[in-house]
């Protein structure tokens, strides 16, 4: 048995479905962005929950990650590799027919020459450098990967254009974005204009969806939104003010919860934990709990951190370890060994927010998530 769960809420998860399909139209295609172990919630367990929800486009990170989602995906669906191909990992795209990104001439020449010794189609997303400066043709490209594609077409299907905004997240970006956009654009009339029809083309983030919604396009690429959080603090408030609500829309689909390991007194004057953090000024209760920075949770919460044990909540003290951390429950008389310790999720009365690990540590939701341990048990829940 493992020293703390994961639970996958799978009513908070088809909520979070429900509110991206409000913000498209019904046309477009909603991909799943899994990328980072479906961001800490386990490739694995998300997949067939995904498609039970109707939702079948998975976009990783890595011919790795496909390999996972594959593993568990049923019937009719489809894998989009944004970013690393392996090498040895290449025959088996091209022989299960996954979709990927193409972003030089290289990797496109190579998938090329093997596709043809064993007379298979590649299917391509084109991307285009627009702003972000990352990955992506250049304009000065455009015209080279057009004849390489017009050249084999026999080979060669482009189902996808696409880009990615660099930070649509924030108005602090909105000028770049808006100039990215523009550059978009003039490739989408260009690569038509040479004959290159891509079926979808797809842009959006779940940042951009939410602040661009008009460039939506074929194909939304969402990954945070639909794992109940937002992609940053001021996308949230601008969409409930811009509404006029004051309810979050979205449900947290993770919860973590561990246990008590040990309680043992502290004497007043007694420095607690690793070095001199933390000095118990009167006797002090302390309990231990098995898990560290070795798990994902962050040494950052050292002194900061807060859990909820038996519908209240306690305080992280002293510095945090790798594989413990301890917390003062001198208030309580009832808290024994094996009680519940919730690390991230509600009780009765009480919330343990992912966004406090943020506020706390400065790492962005995404990092806290995808740092979690995955060797963590992942159970799917109502």
């Amino acid at each position: 048995m493992h020293n703390s769960i994961i639970q996958i809420s799978k009513s908070a998860l088809k909520n979070n479905i429900d509110f991206i399909k409000s913000l498209i139209n019904e046309s477009v295609i909603v991909s799943s962005v899994v990328k980072g172990n479906a961001y800490g919630h386990s490739i694995i367990g998300m997949v067939p929950i995904l498609q039970e929800l109707n939702v079948n486009h998975f976009s990783v990170y890595s011919s790795f990650e496909a390999k996972e989602v594959f593993k568990v995906v049923k019937n009719d669906f489809t894998i989009m590799i944004m970013g690393d191909i392996s090498g040895s990992d290449e025959d088996w795209i091209i022989d299960n027919s996954i979709e990927f990104y193409v972003f030089n001439i290289g990797r496109l020449e190579r998938m090329l020459s093997k596709a043809k010794k064993i007379k298979k189609v590649l299917t391509i997303h084109i991307e285009i450098e627009t702003g972000m400066n990352r990955t992506g043709f250049n304009q000065k490209d455009w015209l080279q990967i057009i004849q390489l594609v017009n050249a084999n077409k026999d080979f060669i299907k482009v189902k996808g254009l696409c880009t990615h905004f660099a930070g649509a997240e924030s108005l602090n970006n909105y000028v770049r974005v808006k100039k990215q956009q523009l550059v978009f654009n003039k490739a989408i009339i260009f690569f038509k204009s040479q004959e290159i029809i891509p079926q979808q083309i797809h842009c959006s983030c779940s940042a951009a969806v939410l602040a661009f919604s008009n460039k939506n396009y074929d194909m939304v690429r969402v990954g945070i939104l639909q794992y109940g959080l937002w992609p940053s603090r001021e996308a949230f408030i601008a969409y409930i003010s811009k509404l006029n609500i004051n309810t979050n829309p979205l449900k947290p689909v993770l919860s973590w919860k561990s246990y008590i390991m040990d309680i043992k007194h502290v004497s007043k004057g007694e420095f607690i934990g690793y070095g001199s953090s933390f000095l118990a000024e009167n006797e002090t209760i302390v309990a231990s709990v098995p898990i560290g920075y070795g798990y994902g949770y962050s040494r950052s919460l050292s002194n900061l951190g807060r859990v909820i044990i038996n519908n209240n909540r306690y305080s992280v003290i002293g510095t945090i370890n790798m594989n413990m951390f301890l917390v003062d429950i001198t208030s309580s008389n009832s808290i024994d060994i094996n009680d519940e310790v919730i690390l991230i999720g509600s009780s009765t009365d009480l919330d343990i927010p992912l966004s406090s690990f943020c506020n706390n540590t400065d790492q962005l939701n995404y990092e806290v998530l995808s740092r979690i341990d995955k060797d963590i048990p992942r159970i799917i829940i109502k």
